[in-house]
């Protein structure tokens, strides 16, 4: 998956979407293992969580992301990356099982943020009449001591494209929610 935030003629912003194959590494196994970003990183917290949207999406493809699974911002490129990638989000790791993540993993360096992606099979939608919803959270962390506050976005979509849910929120505490409390702890020294 590119994400292409690259401004266009005359101004506006605009996005393109255009997914490929498992030749750039972001499909291994059938399973869904990362994004690469194009043109330029989201800036504030609703672009990420557009991009989060975007995420969640493509997880609520059937059989695409066997469970939920953290992903990693990565300010990196790819081994032979397209003309204007800026980085990648890759995934990391499971909660549980034998790709489990560890507390404090990504302590140092910390990350610009952290995702998680849940299946549609360990998520309950919002609106119980859609059916094959996946739901996805991003965390920002932020220096509160420094007056940078933590910010989060959560989303649910489907495959089809439909949003059935999309909030950003800033000054948050990570430890209000399940899905930030456990980013946090990943991140935590």
């Amino acid at each position: 998956m590119i994400i292409d935030t690259s401004p266009a003629i005359g101004g506006r912003r605009e996005r393109t979407i255009s997914t490929f194959g498992a030749g750039v590494g972001l499909e291994s196994a059938g399973a869904l293992s990362g994004f690469v970003v194009s043109g330029r990183w989201p800036e504030n917290t609703l672009e990420w969580v557009k991009f989060l949207v975007i995420a969640v999406r493509v997880a609520s493809v059937p059989g695409l992301l066997p469970m939920t699974t953290v992903f990693r911002v990565r300010e990196e490129l790819p081994d032979e990356p397209q003309p204007g990638t800026v980085g990648l989000v890759l995934a990391e790791g499971t909660l549980i099982g034998d790709r489990a993540l560890s507390p404090g993993q990504f302590s140092d360096p910390q990350p610009s943020g952290l995702l998680v992606l849940h299946p549609p099979s360990e998520t309950r939608p919002s609106l119980p009449e859609y059916d094959g919803v996946a739901s996805g959270c991003v965390l920002l962390p932020g220096l509160p001591h420094l007056g940078l506050d933590h910010r989060a976005g959560w989303a649910e979509a489907d495959h089809t494209g439909a949003v059935t849910s999309m909030r950003g929120l800033a000054g948050i505490d990570p430890m209000d929610d399940a899905d930030t409390a456990v980013l946090a702890m990943l991140l935590a020294a």
